[in-house]
C-alpha cells in the first residue's frame, strides 16, 4: 500500500475567501506580518499582537471549507495506505471539512498555549491580555502559533512521513517558506511528486508534475485519479 503525504498552503484557504489582512485598505495594512508574528513583537506590544490574532480568529466564522478541502478529507477516508496531511495554514478549514490525520505545522488560530506550563487549550473567543491559563492559572497565554524564528510543530513526524512517501502532493504553496518549501527535496528517489497551484511555485522545478489552476477544481479531479489508481 502506498504512502501519501499532502502539503497545503495559503492558496487553498484563499479560495474560501480567507483574507490575508494585507489587502489594500485592510485593517492591518500598515503592519507587516513579520512585525506582528514574533516573540519580540508580543513582548513589546501584546495588545496589538493579540488583537491581530483575535481578528483573524473571528474571521473564521465567515468562511467555509471549499471543494479542495472536502476532496482531501475524502482522500484521507478512502486512501488504502498511510496518509498524512501537513498544512502550513493556521485556520480550521481542513478540520471542518473532516480531515483528521493532519499536522498544522505552524499552529492553530483556535488554540492557545501557556508559556508557564506549556499546556495547550482550544480557544474560540478573543484572548485579552492577562487571561489566566485554565490549567495552571498563570496569566501567560499566547496564540498557539509558530512565530518567525520558532520551530514548526511535529517536525519528526513530518520528516518520517516524507522520507517514506511514495506520493507527495503540494497544493496552494508559494515555495518560499521553509522548511515546507524544501519538502519536495526530501523525498525518496522513487516518490512521485505533484504540485497544484495557480502558478508555478518557487520550487516547481523539483516536482514531477505541475497542475495549474484553482485548487477547488483541480484537487477533486486529482483525488479521483489517485483513488482510482490506488
Amino acid at each position: 500500500m502506498k504512502r501519501l503525504v499532502v502539503l497545503t498552503g495559503a492558496g487553498i484557504s484563499a479560495e474560501s475567501g480567507l483574507a490575508t489582512f494585507r489587502d489594500p485598505g485592510g485593517l492591518w495594512q500598515r503592519f507587516r506580518p513579520q512585525d506582528l508574528a514574533t516573540p519580540e513583537a508580543f513582548a513589546r506590544d501584546p495588545d496589538l499582537v493579540l488583537g491581530w490574532y483575535d481578528a483573524r480568529r473571528a474571521q473564521l466564522a465567515e468562511v467555509e471549507p471549499n471543494p479542495a478541502h472536502l476532496a482531501l478529507a475524502r482522500l484521507e477516508r478512502d486512501w488504502p495506505g498511510d496518509f498524512l496531511l501537513v498544512t502550513q495554514n493556521v485556520d480550521d478549514l481542513h478540520a471542518r471539512a473532516g480531515s483528521r490525520r493532519m499536522v498544522q505545522m505552524h499552529g492553530a488560530l483556535k488554540r492557545v498555549r501557556c508559556t508557564a506550563c506549556d499546556a495547550r487549550h482550544d480557544w474560540q473567543a478573543a484572548l485579552p491580555r492577562a487571561t489566566p491559563c485554565p490549567a495552571c492559572g498563570a496569566a501567560r497565554l499566547r496564540p498557539d502559533i509558530v512565530w518567525f524564528g520558532e520551530m514548526p510543530l511535529e517536525m519528526p513526524r513530518i520528516m518520517a512521513a516524507l522520507e517514506a512517501a511514495d506520493i507527495f502532493v503540494a497544493i496552494g504553496t508559494s515555495g518560499t517558506v521553509y522548511p515546507a518549501a524544501g519538502f519536495v527535496r526530501m523525498l525518496p528517489r522513487h516518490a512521485r511528486s505533484i504540485e497544484v497551484n495557480l502558478e508555478a511555485s518557487a520550487v516547481a522545478d523539483g516536482f514531477d508534475e505541475l497542475r495549474q489552476g484553482p485548487a477547488g477544481t483541480l484537487v477533486p479531479a486529482l483525488v479521483e485519479q489517485l483513488l482510482c489508481a490506488a
